[in-house]
């Protein structure tokens, strides 16, 4: 079919891949951090001047970097709330990340439908301080000249593909954007004006819900631009997960979801139901604390990183010993634990010791990450394969243990900008269906990531007594915390 590309605007920067669109191969790379000066300098972190988006972007472009490219789709942040007038200038830097100023309007807005199970029947999500219909809460409620000048609102990938086509009068969205916004649900595929207006206090108009294959437009220089999607939803797709898949994610905090045929109703808040790039679902169960479990237990030991710690931890045996660690340091979401503490469990003189303390560690936050699973799995969700991402993926105390505590294959991909490919992936679905080449609902097959694949095998039964040893802790621990 030609050439396309797929931009990923995370956080901090802007990484470019251009892509063979039949294979998926990747032909350049281009990347540029976001300026930490200009506009933006001096704002709060949670408050970012889009334009740093579009000036990373046009440098990690250069070099004549998409010359002959056909087609281009956006990956962003999510949760990055851009406010925009009836001009259509940005009403007010855009709100990004988990913005802990939006916690009170959370839970005002949470009262203010009626209760959690309320929410979860609108929209399929509880709302969290980082979603977009919390921090118009917060706008109302803070910044109310703001709220009232708002006439439409767009997250970061939309205000991307949006400056992109030129800024035409229809704007877009897609379905995995829109299912994480705290106003549209996955399971009727409709906005919920009046949560909005709950929100706000008042109407705003809203992106167009574009399907995974749908084109937003066509540049001026006739370059195809595609949906777009969220972060999460594009690294989904540039993995190539599937029914029957799962991701574990390992950052400071631990995320699981999985694919899956049909949205899911959680009154509980732990399963967050988000739409994927292909026009399936994509539950998310989060934890909120994972690698940084494990930098304290580095910390209280003295060793210097991660890879000692790791090291550390292989001196020991599965079982550390008796020693468990409920690794909920900063409280816990699942279970919903907030103002918990961690605790360190099965303390006997002979399991006092630094091997089994850094094993206790690994084997806490798979631990922890393996009930976000059973959260997927006692609904329905059918998890044959695990993909483990993060830096803490290669360490080599979390493959030792990961697949006999998670109980099932665990697929370790090459570092990679997934999400940059998932954008990529998309504008050539596009593209292809523009040139008749490509079914609507079928995307383009690409050449999956390259792999390093972990069996439970003869290990299995000593992973899952493992597991039990961690699950009596917990519930003796935190009785009821997770409901039957």
């Amino acid at each position: 079919m030609g050439i396309v590309a797929g931009l990923d605007s995370s956080p901090d920067f802007t990484r470019i891949v251009v892509c063979d669109a039949d294979s998926g191969a990747v032909l350049r790379q281009g990347y540029a951090p976001h300026p930490s000066d200009g506009p933006a300098e001096g704002t709060r972190p949670s408050d970012v001047d889009p334009q740093a988006w579009l000036l990373s972007l046009g440098e990690a472009a250069g070099g004549g970097l998409l010359e002959g490219v056909q087609a281009i789709g956006v990956s962003a942040q999510q949760n990055g709330l851009v406010p925009v007038d009836s001009q259509g200038n940005t009403v007010r830097p855009a709100m990004v990340g988990g913005d802990k100023r939006a916690q009170v309007a959370a839970a005002d807005l949470i009262d203010a439908l009626g209760g959690r199970e309320a929410w979860a029947q609108a929209v399929g999500s509880v709302p969290q301080a980082a979603q977009p219909v919390t921090k118009l809460r917060w706008l109302a409620r803070t910044e109310p000249e703001s709220a009232l000048r708002t006439a439409s609102l767009l997250q970061a990938h939309d205000w991307l593909v949006w400056q992109l086509l030129g800024r035409p009068a229809r704007r877009t969205t897609d379905r995995g954007g829109a299912s994480g916004t705290g106003y549209w649900s996955a399971a009727t595929g409709s906005y919920r004006p009046d949560l909005v207006e709950l929100a706000l206090g008042h109407q705003a108009l809203l992106p167009d819900v574009l399907g995974p294959w749908e084109a937003a437009g066509t540049t001026p220089e006739g370059l195809l631009i595609s949906a777009g999607t969220g972060e999460t939803m594009a690294a989904a797709f540039g993995l190539g997960i599937g029914l029957g898949d799962a991701v574990v994610s390992l950052g400071a905090s631990g995320s699981v979801m999985a694919v899956h045929h049909e949205a899911l109703v959680d009154s509980s808040g732990m399963i967050t139901s988000l739409a994927d790039a292909t026009g399936m679902h994509l539950p998310v169960v989060t934890t909120l604390n994972a690698v940084r479990a494990l930098r304290g237990a580095a910390e209280l030991l003295g060793v210097p990183d991660l890879q000692a710690l790791s090291d550390l931890a292989m001196k020991s045996t599965p079982g550390s010993h008796g020693l468990v660690l409920l690794p909920y340091l900063e409280g816990e979401r699942t279970p919903n634990l907030p103002h918990t503490a961690g605790t360190l469990a099965g303390l006997r003189r002979e399991s006092m010791r630094p091997e089994h303390l850094a094993r206790a560690a690994f084997e806490g936050m798979l631990c922890g990450l393996a009930d976000a699973l059973d959260v997927l799995r006692g609904r329905g969700v059918e998890v044959r394969r695990i993909f483990l991402l993060g830096q803490a993926a290669e360490l080599g105390a979390v493959q030792a243990c990961a697949p006999a505590l998670l109980g099932t294959q665990i697929v370790v991909p090459q570092p990679a900008d997934y999400a940059a490919i998932g954008a990529a992936r998309q504008a050539a679905w596009a593209l292809g269906v523009q040139q008749g080449t490509v079914q609507p609902g079928l995307p383009p097959v690409w050449q999956g990531a390259a792999a390093q694949v972990l069996e439970p095998g003869e290990d299995l039964p000593v992973g899952q007594a493992v597991r039990q040893q961690y699950v009596s802790v917990r519930d003796q621990t935190h009785p009821g915390a997770f409901r039957s």
